[in-house]
């Protein structure tokens, strides 16, 4: 009887603290938190899509957007950017994306370069329902 309600207490309360660390670092690093939970291939090809559009978006001179109170949409685009922290920090740092747009394609680039971000909280929170056990 009390193996069984261990068992009950444990299918309810799960460890959400390595759920919160599969999330963050899922969000730092794209795919890293599938590589905490051992998913290797999913971790991989994750990592490899959202550095891609990024990197992508980048060569397009896409617009890196700064955190600002004007436009609502550079706000959600700001937030989008958000997405993929770690990739959104080394922009900033290294002054990636800053160039005023002088071709057609940088305003797809900016797209790239949000849709990596959105990607990215959608892979983080992924992740985090792996660790939470509700995904398989």
């Amino acid at each position: 009887m009390a193996a069984s309600e261990t068992q009950q207490q444990s299918k309810t309360h799960p460890n959400t603290a390595r759920a919160y660390r599969a999330f963050f670092v899922g969000w730092l690093v794209p795919g890293g938190g599938h590589l905490m939970e051992r998913r290797w291939a999913r971790g991989a090809l994750l990592f490899a899509a959202i550095v891609l559009l990024y990197a992508c978006g980048l060569a397009m001179q896409g617009k890196v957007y700064n955190p600002n109170a004007g436009d609502v949409l550079d706000i959600l685009g700001f937030f989008g950017d958000l997405g993929s922290l770690g990739l959104y920090g080394l922009a900033r740092v290294m002054d990636w994306g800053q160039a005023p747009a002088q071709v057609v394609m940088a305003d797809y680039g900016t797209k790239f370069i949000v849709v990596a971000g959105l990607l990215n909280f959608i892979a983080a929170v992924d992740a985090y329902d792996i660790a939470l056990g509700k995904k398989p």
